[in-house]
């Protein structure tokens, strides 16, 4: 079973109180700002991208080490 199924209602109560409190702290911002922010933050990384660009064969460590032939 799971740790939260071992715990008290109580205990759970507590443990979303205290969630709820580190997020009260966090800056909240529009999304409309945001997200143009991390648009752009994305295109200048994108040239970084292994998931654009691809990883050369030589430096991909889960390439095929051999194939594997049927006769």
């Amino acid at each position: 079973g799971t740790m939260a199924q071992d715990m008290t209602e109580k205990e759970l109560l507590k443990m979303e109180l205290d969630q709820l409190k580190k997020e009260v702290k966090n800056e909240r911002q529009m999304v409309s700002k945001t997200g143009k922010e991390i648009k752009e933050y994305i295109e200048s990384m994108s040239g970084e991208d292994p998931l654009l660009k691809g990883i050369p064969e030589d430096k991909n460590p889960f390439k095929e080490k051999g194939g594997c032939t049927i006769s």
